[in-house]
């Protein structure tokens, strides 16, 4: 399936890159039959399956939300997690469904829904945790310790606060890199706590550091709310999905989805009770 292309756009347009005749609509997307999404791959939030098809928290959300809005058809695109809102702003596809966190500097880029999802932090180490790491500030008291994160997850910041050097870190690209680097090159692995347990889930040479305790920034534990990512410009379609969802997440069919990745009825609970501009806001 081929993208659309922009044409004709003027000098003015281009650089104010808000112009009305650029923004995708609802209309549109259900004229063309299709809207594109992106995943960066990572289980259990987004991903491809080995048939082709979509799977994870955010893909199975907004295929049912698309359903609900009479959008059936989503064409996929998998790019690392650092090119999604590059990606998105260059329009490549029309919305990332990856459970980014809703973060202040990320809202300045994009449009996020209402949170879909909550979850904490956590640290893949080797097996036996033989540096007895057991939150992310134990990495910043020993200099010697390495600690890899994927290049443009807000990991990075929760590090950083804690006091961890950038000397410490070892950037990578993918998820899938971390089992390599971490029995290799790194003494840890600093993910969301669903991505460190499905990594872990039947290796033999790395676990999932236990117990852990979440990372605490500006006096408050680091708790992650995932949403879906739109355009700013892209208004209408953001807001016909964004009410969709909020719909959808009083439903049994939502809270089904989310308790089958592993996400406990507190985590569910607490994505419901945050709010997008609060989020953004950085409160």
């Amino acid at each position: 399936m081929s993208y659309l292309k922009l044409a004709g756009l003027s000098a003015l347009a281009l650089a104010a890159g808000l112009s009305t005749a650029s923004a995708t609509t609802l209309k549109e997307v259900k004229d063309q039959g299709y809207i594109r999404a992106a995943t960066a791959n990572e289980v259990p939030y987004s991903y491809m399956k080995d048939d082709g098809t979509s799977a994870g928290i955010g893909p199975d959300v907004a295929n049912a939300v698309l359903k609900k809005m009479g959008i059936t058809d989503v064409t996929w695109t998998v790019t690392p997690f650092g090119t999604l809102i590059p990606g998105l702003k260059a329009k490549r596809f029309d919305f990332v469904a990856a459970e980014q966190n809703i973060s202040p500097e990320r809202c300045k880029q994009v449009a996020f829904t209402e949170p879909n999802s909550s979850y904490g932090e956590g640290l893949l180490v080797k097996k036996g945790n033989p540096k007895k790491l057991t939150t992310y500030a134990d990495i910043a008291k020993d200099p010697s310790l390495k600690v890899a994160v994927v290049s443009g997850a807000n990991n990075i910041d929760f590090l950083r606060a804690v006091g961890v050097k950038d000397d410490q870190v070892i950037f990578i690209t993918a998820n899938a890199d971390a089992l390599a680097t971490v029995q290799n090159r790194a003494d840890a692995y600093a993910a969301t706590e669903l991505t460190v347990a499905a990594l872990a889930k039947g290796q033999a040479n790395v676990e999932q550091a236990a117990p852990f305790t979440d990372p605490v920034v500006d006096g408050k534990p680091v708790r992650n709310y995932g949403g879906f990512a739109f355009r700013p410009e892209d208004k209408d379609l953001y807001q016909a999905f964004n009410a969709a969802l909020v719909e959808f997440r009083t439903t049994d069919e939502y809270k089904k989805i989310l308790a089958g990745y592993g996400l406990s009825p507190e985590s569910i609970k607490a994505a419901a009770d945050r709010k997008v501009a609060d989020l953004c806001a950085g409160k």
